[in-house]
């Protein structure tokens, strides 16, 4: 795969280290990984405002005027695909990682084997990420990235998709059910929701993170919990 990866580390030292780790995770893994290197939050959102290819970022936390968890809630202002993996040497800010959706934090000086086991993680999301649903509405084709659809909701003859922007077409849940991967879950006849969006799960609800709810079916509480625990 051809991937697009950042380093953002005020660390001249640093930046060289981790580059040559990901030269040689590429290199093993038959990957063609385009590398860019900044030495600053100010000089990675400079560049991104002209280009927003990456997808892969190793950012460091502690930097200089703006550290890496404000920049990344930046990128997070219109960017939700790239993976964005925090360098540190301290554990204190992991609990920030969950506010902007961290793949993971690695603890400085930075291991070989758990780089490369973050950076396939990294790229089996960005697959994953890559896969559209087409779809045809009043004669023409709707594209819906996946991994952005939220749930789905029957009503009538027709099903409700809600993504980014919400779309109704006519086909049934099973037929959308289908084109869908193990990322979500079937609740019911009624619904289908994406396991990465839900919040919190009652006996009778589930909750996604943008407050939406739905209801849980009878007797799938357990099952829902293992798919959330089999996903993570």
């Amino acid at each position: 795969m051809n991937c697009n990866i950042a380093i953002c580390d005020d660390s001249a030292a640093d930046r060289e280290y981790l580059s040559q780790l990901v030269r040689r995770w590429a290199g093993t893994r038959n990957h063609v990984a385009r590398l860019a290197m900044y030495p600053s939050a100010e000089s990675f959102l400079f560049r991104y405002a002209e280009d927003k290819s990456v997808q892969i970022l190793l950012l460091d936390v502690e930097m200089g005027q703006m550290d890496g968890v404000s920049m990344a809630r930046t990128l997070r202002k219109d960017n939700d695909a790239v993976q964005i993996v925090f360098i540190t040497g301290y554990s204190d800010y992991i609990s920030d990682g969950y506010e902007v959706e961290a793949l993971h934090y690695l603890m400085k000086p930075v291991n070989e084997e758990k780089l490369f086991s973050v950076l396939d993680r990294a790229i089996e999301k960005l697959q994953k990420s890559e896969r559209v649903l087409t779809l045809e509405k009043s004669g023409e084709l709707v594209r819906i990235p996946i991994y952005q659809i939220r749930f789905a909701q029957v009503q009538g003859n027709y099903v409700t998709i809600y993504s980014t922007t919400n779309c109704t077409v006519k086909m049934t849940l099973s037929e959308l059910e289908a084109h869908l991967d193990d990322s979500f879950f079937r609740l019911g006849r009624s619904a289908l929701v994406n396991l990465g969006y839900i919040a919190r799960v009652t006996r009778t609800t589930v909750v996604l993170n943008d407050g939406s709810t739905l209801p849980l079916p009878r007797g799938a509480y357990e099952r829902i919990n293992r798919a959330i625990i089999c996903k993570g």
